[in-house]
């Protein structure tokens, strides 16, 4: 009786193994660098389309639950807010590329540190994502709520 226990326990051991094999290669691999700190951030150059550069990130804007929604970059005095999902980052080169043309950028508002804008107010989201041709996550939710809603 004791022999068939220890191969019970065994069997499941060896059931467990397997089943955590099979999760570890289901589960995507992050090759170098996985984590980075706001210094790394800072000071980063910004290229628009055509490698041009808008400036360097001044400052980021997280939200209320720590994720980074915009960059603020600074250029000759002025700011822009960049959002998060915008940046496309070389950390090792320390440029991010935001993926809009000159024509586009210069549609964006700026401001000044005296003139800080409201970033989380839902006008000022959809407006300034809409410049680089993004939703918002909180309308991107909305929007896929009316969808199913429509399927039904």
């Amino acid at each position: 009786m004791w022999n068939q226990a220890r191969l019970g326990v065994s069997l499941i051991l060896v059931g467990m193994m397997m089943f955590a094999i099979s999760l570890h290669a289901q589960t995507p691999q992050l090759t170098g660098q996985s984590e980075f700190r706001a210094k790394q951030i800072l000071g980063t150059t910004v290229h628009i389309e055509g490698n041009i550069s808008i400036g360097k990130v001044e400052d980021i804007v997280f939200r209320e639950d720590g994720l980074i929604e915009y960059l603020v970059v600074l250029n000759e005095g002025k700011l822009v807010s960049v959002p998060w999902a915008a940046a496309k980052f070389n950390f090792e080169k320390r440029v991010a590329t935001v993926g809009i043309t000159r024509e586009q950028y210069k549609l964006i508002p700026n401001f000044t540190v005296e003139t800080y804008p409201r970033f989380f107010t839902p006008e000022y989201q959809i407006q300034t994502y809409k410049y680089y041709g993004l939703t918002p996550a909180q309308e991107r939710r909305i929007e896929r709520q009316i969808d199913r809603k429509e399927k039904r």
